[in-house]
């Protein structure tokens, strides 16, 4: 599998990643043989990046993750996250070190290669949401600490709520890397001059992200299954999903995606899935997208779409079209 630059970590990463979340909720949910299974087969087909959090089933994702690395043993590199609540605010400093510490004893490490903050930033401070100035005066402190101490290699963002905000975080060039909501119902991200599509204009993050040394991490590439041409969830999935940053509905972004799907039906994809991953990878900005598997079959879809490469050319002059009519 294609190893890509982390931005200047250092770190190359490969073009697919594993997400380790509530949405697919394998590592959360899925059985103890099924876990081993499904990470040691990630690692066979090259993937070196696992992405957690501590929110994913409350710390289960992160401890079930952590013991399968105790037995496989991979050489693989492992990101999670903290995320902040209006109570913390007074003490970020204290809240992200406790966050992280109870992180490494249920992954089992003595560090990880990546911390991320998973709140929305926004221009100030309200509810579940920090102030950019918070961000780039306590939060990343903070999480420079931690890096001096060894307890983490490098730090970043989530890349969620006030774009502004965000690429003022990007743009300041503390940060290492961030995760972005790019996708093909909402490609705004990577820079393309669309016009109004539903969801989160993210104003070109990923060429500022590149031009910062920024590495990206691709999420939410099916659109919490959106993209992925089928309608029923498997029994491990999260039953029901909120959109992030695309449209107003999980229907509404069903009914975007049939429009999309004309790629599959003018013959550039052979499927809604495999035009989905190489849609993001076909991006010069993205480090890594993640996969977020119900089954190991997933696992298998989303690397041969990554294997087979990004888009041709004719494809993306056609999805300027699609996206057109999505518009409509």
């Amino acid at each position: 599998m294609e190893r890509r630059a982390l931005g200047r970590t250092g770190i190359e990463v490969s073009a697919l990643g594993f997400g380790c979340g509530d949405v697919g909720g394998l590592i959360v949910r899925g059985a103890p043989a099924e876990r081993v299974r499904a990470v040691a087969r990630a690692v066979e087909l090259g993937v070196n990046y696992f992405d957690t959090a501590t929110s994913y089933g409350s710390g289960v994702s992160e401890q079930h993750l952590g013991g399968v690395l105790r037995e496989l043993r991979p050489d693989v590199h492992v990101g999670t996250k903290v995320r902040l609540g209006p109570e913390d605010l007074s003490d970020i400093r204290g809240a992200v070190t406790r966050s992280l510490e109870a992180s490494l004893g249920r992954l089992g490490l003595p560090r990880v290669d990546l911390l991320q903050l998973h709140n929305m930033i926004g221009p100030t401070s309200s509810g579940s949401t920090v102030g950019v100035r918070q961000v780039l005066d306590e939060v990343i402190p903070a999480l420079q600490q931690l890096q001096q101490q060894g307890k983490l290699r490098f730090f970043g963002i989530t890349a969620n709520g006030d774009p502004d905000s965000i690429h003022q975080v990007v743009d300041a060039g503390a940060i290492h890397t961030t995760q972005v909501f790019y996708n093909l119902l909402n490609p705004s991200a990577g820079g393309h001059p669309l016009g109004s599509l539903p969801g989160v204009d993210f104003k070109g993050l990923l060429p500022l992200a590149k031009r910062k040394g920024v590495g990206t991490i691709g999420v939410r590439v099916l659109a919490a299954g959106a993209l992925s041409g089928a309608r029923e969830k498997h029994p491990i999935a999260m039953p029901s999903v909120s959109p992030i940053a695309s449209g107003a509905s999980y229907d509404a972004d069903v009914r975007a995606a049939a429009v999309i799907g004309k790629l599959v039906k003018d013959g550039f994809v052979g499927s809604m899935v495999e035009a989905a991953y190489r849609f993001v990878i076909s991006h010069n900005g993205i480090s890594t997208a993640l996969v977020g598997a119900s089954t190991l079959d997933h696992l298998e879809q989303a690397a041969a779409a990554v294997n087979k490469g990004p888009l041709p050319a004719a494809a993306l002059t056609r999805l300027t079209e699609l996206w057109a009519e999505v518009r409509g």
